[in-house]
């Protein structure tokens, strides 16, 4: 069989069906998907080491002959033990394999072999546990740096290693150049065909950082340039400019005197809306900051400039939660709020179309059900996201469609990106940032307990619930169906053996949208004292009575995702706490999590979520709508993100839209990137 990029995995030896729908859960369904398919890491088994010297606690190589038959044991459980002693000249090695008997067959009394794994002292004794190890003038998996795959049930890391083997080398050779011979000599970047395998197979970590350099060079540089485009395009685009209004007009309608930082960004927005092109702006705000505020201010310049505005929030009670805050704010102002829900009923929803059609409701706020057909506007000016994150650029740009020109774009974000990264995520957008916390938040004090402090933190809730106040009880989403059987069965044990008096409930993302909005109003309404929930309460109703967030397997949480959580609490002038439940002994874990518990701030969390984690807690969703980058880490390559963008900026200096004919693989490949960005380049 001859092997082309285009050849079905399952044609290669030891693919099936079963595996090959493995291989698809990873997007790997060609021989050439496994040329993108980046490993995640290294293992550098180069050095071979003498049993005696080996260093401990660390992965290494060690050569040692079998000193005799491997012995097959089976003990309770049935669980199936191999043990086998291997001897050089430095000492010997007792080696132990659970559950791999095929190893008594494998390994031949007298012959030398590599093994690859922990070396353990006890005593005088050394040992290891499951190594990897092949015969010593056999070496396929040792005496080279091996690549490291993401993998998935049933895919093992020497299953992938064996198909990159097959497939890498004959595909690399028939990658396209795609940077021009200009830009590789200018930034010192490799050709494609060596980048690809090098990625994959690296002789040094030297000639690793030369083939990732220009992989990510490449990423980056497509995605400035595709941005710079989309932002060429906004400014070609004419929109209504709305006429001025002085802001002290809207701060008299305000209960509280905004903030520098509010004042800053309506500013902003005041000066993007009198434009006579459409203004797209994201407004990041930490937890509490006053973005709703904000968005109300916008929504009020449109209104009086004779407009009407869009605001959609992610679920059904954050809308209604915005739609009587905004109608209490601004209805003395002569604006008249609209509510928009999938779940009102018939007669409800024909009211309120005609009565946004006709121009009798100025603001409609609503979920998703502001897309929906027969939901149109008479004049619409402007269109706000709360929570961007939830919503993709296509969603933007369905609902901004329902306006005869271009409307002006506000999105609001309480998920602090560092700037750098905003940048790209929201490349299409203008950055406004309200950087200081109103008077008068409560700080959320912050605890790290193990799990013999549970006790302890069961009397804390029972002492907060007597005063008065409500607990949210938070559970990792980490394999669905296993975890939703767990925060189930927690929520039951809870409610059954340790707070018997309260009233429990629970909510997670299998219930109909109807039952969590039900959950969600009880608690609202302090109904409910304790709320046993998955992440699904990141982004949700304000409710200033809770002043308890405690979460289980806290270390499986990024920084940011803590912070958003502990945001849910301290909405109230009650004393608030946020309290972090792990097992975990790991010293980096416990590090990312007292860094949390060290600060409030959501821009410091954030940058140093991006130093510890990598932006993969930021780009981990597709719901913003740009590309997801395969390779490039924004805490290690800015260097190599500045030089992207200079060249990018270069290149569209020469060529405006890239339409001259040498272009036309640059902009194959950008429409390549942007793929599943519905619309914007395609």
């Amino acid at each position: 069989m001859e092997l082309t990029p285009h050849t079905p995995l399952t044609q290669l030896p030891g693919i099936g069906e079963a595996r090959g729908k493995k291989l698809e859960k990873l997007g790997l369904r060609q021989a050439g998907d496994l040329l993108r398919y980046y490993p995640r890491d290294y293992e550098d088994r180069r050095q071979v080491w003498t049993i005696r010297d080996a260093p401990l606690e660390t992965k290494v190589c060690v050569r040692a002959m079998a000193a005799q038959a491997p012995a097959l044991s089976r003990i309770r459980g049935g669980l199936e033990l191999v043990r086998v002693r291997a001897v050089d000249h430095s000492g010997s090695l007792w080696i132990t394999f659970f559950n791999q008997s095929y190893v008594q067959r494998a390994i031949q009394p007298g012959e030398d072999y590599i093994f690859y794994g922990t070396v353990e002292q006890m005593g005088s004794r050394r040992s290891m546990t499951n190594p990897i190890f092949e015969r010593a003038d056999r070496q396929a998996v040792t005496g080279s740096i091996i690549p490291v795959y993401p993998l998935t049930a049933g895919i093992s890391n020497h299953l992938m290693l064996t198909l990159a083997r097959q497939t890498v080398p004959l595909c690399a050779r028939q990658v396209r150049e795609t940077l021009p011979a200009k830009l590789r000599r200018e930034y010192q970047l490799a050709g494609a065909e060596y980048a690809c395998q090098t990625v994959h197979f690296p002789p040094s970590f030297e000639e690793l950082e030369t083939a990732r350099k220009r992989l990510c060079f490449e990423e980056l540089f497509y995605l400035s340039l595709g941005l710079s485009l989309l932002r060429g395009r906004r400014q070609d685009c004419r929109g209504i400019p709305l006429p001025p209004a002085p802001l002290e007009e809207f701060t008299k309608l305000l209960p509280f005197a905004p903030t520098g930082a509010q004042r800053r960004v309506m500013e902003e927005i005041s000066r993007d809306l009198s434009q006579n092109r459409p203004m797209n702006r994201l407004v990041q705000g930490d937890v509490g900051s006053g973005k709703t505020a904000v968005a109300a201010f916008a929504a009020w310049r449109a209104v009086r400039g004779g407009g009407q505005a869009a605001l959609m929030a992610p679920t059904e009670v954050l809308a209604e939660q915005h739609a009587k805050s905004l109608q209490a704010l601004l209805g003395p102002a002569g604006v008249r709020v609209g509510l928009f829900l999938g779940s009102a009923s018939a007669k409800q929803k024909r009211e309120a179309r005609q009565a946004l059609a006709a121009g009798e409701i100025h603001l409609a706020v609503g979920t998703h059900a502001l897309l929906s057909q027969g939901v149109d506007f008479q004049n619409l000016a402007l269109v706000i996201a709360d929570e961007q994150h939830r919503f993709g650029v296509a969603q933007r740009s369905a609902l901004a469609e329902k306006a005869q020109t271009p409307p002006h774009v506000l999105v609001m974000s309480a998920t602090p990106i560092p700037r750098t990264l905003a940048l790209i995520v929201y490349g299409d957008l203008d950055v406004s940032i309200i950087d200081q916390l109103p008077p008068g938040r409560t700080p959320v004090q912050t605890y790290i307990i193990g799990e013999d402090k549970r006790a302890r933190m069961y009397n804390f809730v029972k002492k907060l619930v007597g005063e008065g106040r409500q607990v949210y009880l938070v559970c990792p989403a980490v394999e669905e169906e296993q975890n939703l059987k767990s925060v189930k069965a927690y929520a039951q044990q809870l409610q059954r053996e340790v707070f018997p008096q309260l009233r429990v409930d629970l909510l997670h993302g299998k219930m109909r949208p109807r039952e969590k909005e039900g959950v969600m109003a009880a608690f609202a309404a302090g109904e409910t004292h304790i709320l046993v929930s998955t992440t699904v309460i990141e982004v949700g109703v304000d409710v200033p009575n809770a002043a308890l967030m405690v979460v289980e397997n806290a270390e499986r949480f990024g920084l940011s995702q803590l912070h958003q959580l502990r945001g849910r609490v301290g909405r109230g002038g009650h004393a608030s706490f946020c309290v972090l439940v792990t097992a975990s002994r790991n010293p980096d874990s416990l590090a990312r999590l007292k860094t949390l518990a060290a600060t409030t701030d959501g821009f410091k969390i954030a940058e140093e979520d991006l130093k510890l984690r990598g932006p993969g807690d930021f780009f981990g969703s597709r719901q913003h709508g740009l590309p997801q980058l395969k390779v490039a880490d924004f805490s290690g390559d800015l260097r190599v993100l500045r030089q992207a963008q200079d060249a990018a900026r270069a290149m569209l200096e020469e060529d405006r839209d890239l339409s001259r004919p040498e272009h036309a693989p640059l902009l194959e490949q950008v429409r390549e990137l942007f793929s599943e960005t519905p619309g914007i380049f395609n």
